[in-house]
């Protein structure tokens, strides 16, 4: 069983973690090669399909964002953090200070949702409903790429972490990934890509939203999910 963690003192921690300070940082650097890699692979995707209106999640300070808009994407960014929020705004991006689970739209709105490296703060209780949010917010058929850290089941705040206040983390192994988003989204792709938090890696899926139904039969779906969750302890290369 995953312990229960508060998500609003979780976010709450997370907007302190990340300051003006960590904001001026992160501008600073550019992306790696392999998030160069995984945007310009999700955006052929959306090419292909005809797919223009893009939700990004935990965008930081728009490197993304702007990468999407300038390949003639209509793009709107949140973010939980007001500094990163005013330099996604200072590139010419709208953006709005917003977390995960209060995500101020209207359903059915987005053809596509980005989230890179952002959903392995949301505690795993949490994560359902998560979901389930952004599933609400795509078309049918939308598509939405998750890329987190993971390869084991542990969640918890990161002693050693290098920012402060030091920052929760929730890892899961692939099979959990693939369990607990089967219910909303069928997957279009999944692979792994190793990182420096070794034994942790990066897990990319691609996702496809499933027809829309009653928010009573999705929630019921969710839970059905969760309750049946595999919670295998490992899944390290």
């Amino acid at each position: 069983m995953h312990e229960h963690h508060d998500y609003q003192q979780i976010m709450t921690s997370l907007r302190r973690s990340y300051n003006q300070e960590k904001a001026e940082q992160r501008d600073l650097r550019e992306p790696e090669e392999w998030k160069r890699t995984l945007r310009q692979r999700f955006l052929s995707l959306l090419q292909q399909e005809n797919k223009t209106v893009l939700l990004e999640i935990g965008a930081g300070t728009g490197h993304d964002s702007l990468f999407f808009q300038k390949n003639g994407l209509d793009v709107v960014c949140t973010d939980l953090s007001a500094d990163m929020v005013n330099r996604c705004r200072a590139k010419g991006l709208t953006a709005y200070v917003m977390d995960v689970l209060n995500l101020d739209f209207p359903p059915r709105t987005f053809d596509a949702v980005y989230a890179l490296n952002c959903l392995h703060h949301v505690p795993t209780h949490d994560l359902p409903a998560v979901l389930h949010k952004l599933w609400s917010l795509l078309h049918s058929g939308g598509l939405f790429f998750l890329c987190v850290y993971g390869g084991r089941e542990w969640e918890g705040v990161r002693e050693h972490d290098w920012h402060q206040p030091p920052r929760f983390f929730a890892y899961h192994t692939d099979t959990f990934m693939q369990h607990i988003t089967a219910p909303l989204f069928d997957l279009v792709s999944f692979h792994t890509l190793p990182s420096e938090e070794h034994p942790l890696y990066f897990q990319c899926l691609t996702l496809r939203a499933k027809q829309a139904m009653e928010g009573t039969q999705a929630g019921a779906a969710l839970a059905l999910s969760v309750r049946n969750a595999p919670t295998g302890e490992e899944e390290v290369r």
